[in-house]
């Protein structure tokens, strides 16, 4: 029998012979985690400097270096909270305060009327979660190993669940192209929008008991005796909240401030809202994936990238159209045609790619050729 063996595991997930962390050992531990923790003087200074109305660039710089730190945070919070509740729930936790935001500034912007903004954030954080992170998260963590493999029930279902996002994009674009422009035509596609997103959050529910309930096993990670949790939980679930709060406020202030940014380099909107603004705002998501890569903790890693992806397909995405539809704005399920084919190419290279539930790092490179070619046609986009 191994040392491991012999030293059964509390139901917290510590060891008989190591301390229970504490409150004061959680924070110190939490501090000195990361080297990357010395940039948390910026949190202050840019928030400080976004509340006086420093320049744009200024507010952009500041608050951007500031996600950096508070994004290794979440991911290490997440980190904490897998170790006692499993990968499954962590990736999931993960996900939904990233997405979380996302949906509070959709709304906001719904309000206001801008319906296209919407989208293209929409579009913008599906495609950067299963090209840019899958891809980081497959070179990465592929450097060092010839293969990393993950659950093969996790890879199919999130397949199946990516292309019945695709297909309730395109069935509206569809419709579009047969009824033509008219006001019956624009009526049909806005009822056929709130339909398909009762339809789509009634799918997501399903998904959520499938994931949770009657299929764990499949999406979690074996787990390593060696690692044991160093922070408490009620400490690690605060500090989840904490800096998921921190990281949507200067997420917040960095979006504000890269219109006159935006303005100064000259780049076309379009590209800043499909490309730029999902980039930044999922940062924290973005992180987090790539370090569980890292660290070969591969089921942790694909359910934060493609539950991500997921959620805002079938939910996110779903509740705006339903939020505009209580507020009386015309959001639908209709992207422009040339969004719909790239959206639709995206999800076709990923399922081929993570459907053998194996990943390399030639793979990882292959898909962030992908998203640098979607980026270069938003860049020529003419808006």
């Amino acid at each position: 029998m191994s040392s491991h063996e012999s030293q059964p595991l509390l139901g917290n997930g510590a060891r008989h012979d190591q301390p229970e962390p504490t409150f004061w050992s959680s924070f110190k531990v939490t501090l000195t985690n990361s080297y990357f923790n010395v940039l948390l003087i910026f949190v202050p200074i840019a928030l400080i400097f976004s509340l006086i109305g420093a320049a744009d660039t200024v507010v952009f710089t500041l608050n951007f270096i500031a996600i950096i730190p508070l994004a290794k945070l979440l991911g290490f919070a997440t980190e904490e909270l897998a170790l006692r509740t499993g990968s499954t729930i962590g990736s999931l936790l993960n996900a939904t305060f990233g997405n979380a935001v996302e949906l509070i500034l959709g709304v906001i912007a719904l309000k206001e009327g801008l319906i296209r903004v919407v989208q293209a954030s929409v579009l913008g954080s599906i495609l950067s979660n299963i090209l840019l992170v899958l891809g980081f998260c497959f070179l990465l963590g592929g450097i060092t190993r010839e293969e990393q493999e993950f659950s093969s029930i996790a890879a199919q279902t999130s397949s199946s669940l990516l292309s019945l996002t695709v297909l309730s994009l395109l069935v509206p674009a569809a419709f579009a192209t047969v009824a033509g422009e008219s006001e019956q035509a624009a009526e049909g596609i806005l009822a056929l929008s709130h339909g398909t997103s009762i339809v789509l959050l009634i799918v997501y529910v399903l998904y959520l008991f499938f994931q949770l309930k009657t299929h764990t096993r499949f999406f979690e990670d074996e787990v390593d005796e060696e690692e044991v949790p160093s922070t408490t939980l009620a400490f690690s679930a605060v500090l989840l909240l904490v800096v998921a709060g921190l990281v949507s406020m200067h997420a917040d202030y960095l979006v504000g401030a890269i219109e006159g940014v935006v303005d100064q380099w000259g780049i076309n909107e379009t590209f800043v809202g499909i490309i730029l603004l999902p980039l930044v705002g999922n940062a924290a998501e973005h992180v987090s994936s790539v370090t569980f890569a890292m660290k070969n903790k591969m089921n942790l890693c694909i359910g934060v990238a493609l539950s991500s992806s997921l959620q805002i397909g079938l939910l996110v995405t779903p509740v705006l159209v339903i939020a505009g539809w209580i507020i009386g704005q015309p959001m639908t399920l209709f992207f422009e045609d040339f969004e719909t084919v790239i959206l639709f190419a995206s999800v076709l290279i990923v399922n081929y790619l993570i459907q053998d539930a194996r990943s390399n790092w030639l793979e990882g490179a292959l898909l962030l050729a992908a998203y640098a070619i979607i980026a270069l046609a938003f860049w020529f986009h003419p808006g």
